[in-house]
């Protein structure tokens, strides 16, 4: 396999140079400010929540990530893209599991299993069925959106405010997130309309679902340790 072979998709990509995506690579700069601000949030409540600041740091590696690929465009950086990204999601999914409904441990290791199996299988049962190009990535991050959905609508049956407020966070993040991924199916086309596409709204409108979501861990974990909500 090539490693350095490079890879053309999305609309702003005309050419093979490093900044021949320049809005796709800065636009970036929107999964930093959302570890930044995760990190500010993780250090005012003074409290050791490690989980929610390992979110934090692969949020950090989302836009860096991002970046590389947006910049490099081959066979590597697109890794450097994509496994930050699954990590995060699989991460996140059992965190809110144990934090936002209350599941044993166990269980959310099995509920991990499971959204990763779904995440894997989704996009190729997706491109068998399709002829699009990028149904399959849809599929993926439809996943994704799906388990937000189903997450935070889940907490607002839970008797204890933290969770119902948390799960409001988590609901807001799937309807941003819902729009970004329009946008994202948009890039192609809208491209002889819109030269430069829309990956770059799709990578600010994820930074700030990203953010409410550490925003939502960060406070769960907050009223954990303080007792205002149990298991």
């Amino acid at each position: 396999m090539d490693w350095f072979q490079p890879i053309d998709l999305y609309c702003e990509r005309v050419g093979e140079l490093f900044w021949a995506e320049p809005l796709n690579a800065v636009s970036n700069a929107a999964f930093l400010l959302a570890a930044l601000a995760g990190l500010r949030r993780y250090r005012a409540l003074q409290s050791r929540d490690w989980p929610a600041l390992a979110m934090i740091v692969l949020v950090a590696l989302i836009g860096v990530g991002s970046f590389l690929f947006h910049t490099f465009a081959n066979r590597w950086s697109l890794l450097a893209d994509t496994i930050p990204i699954q990590i995060f999601m699989l991460f996140m999914f059992g965190l809110m599991l144990v934090r936002l409904l209350a599941t044993p441990v166990w269980l959310a290791v099995v509920g991990s299993a499971a959204f990763l199996a779904a995440g894997l299988f989704a996009p190729r049962l997706v491109a068998l069925i399709s002829s699009h190009e990028s149904a399959g990535a849809l599929a993926g991050y439809g996943t994704g959106l799906l388990a937000m959905l189903v997450l935070g609508g889940l907490a607002q049956l839970s008797p204890q405010p933290p969770r119902r407020d948390a799960g409001a966070l988590v609901l807001v993040a799937a309807c941003v997130f819902a729009v970004s991924l329009m946008l994202r199916t948009l890039d192609h086309p809208l491209c002889d309309l819109l030269p430069t596409g829309t990956h770059g709204l799709w990578h600010t409108l994820n930074g700030l679902t990203l953010w409410l979501l550490l925003t939502a861990a960060l406070a769960l974990g907050h009223a954990r340790a303080i007792g205002a909500i149990r298991s």
